[in-house]
């Protein structure tokens, strides 16, 4: 298991989201949660961001083989 932590600011760079879009999917359980790392510092695991962006793609290639366009 991949266990690199990565800062929001590579979080942002690597989905194209806000932090506030970041942190409101976490909220909503469509994003991974972050890993509080001290009382005033959060990260994610490198692997979770990489597997939500997987599951994005896998959404999008879904939805066109079935003729819906995205």
């Amino acid at each position: 298991m991949n266990s690199n932590i990565i800062k929001l600011p590579c979080v942002v760079e690597k989905t194209s989201l806000s932090t506030a879009s970041i942190y409101r999917l976490a909220k909503e359980g469509k994003f991974p949660a972050p890993i509080k790392l001290s009382e005033r510092s959060s990260g994610w695991l490198e692997s979770d961001i990489n597997q939500w962006i997987d599951s994005r793609i896998k959404a999008r290639d879904s939805k066109a083989s079935k003729g819906v366009k995205v």
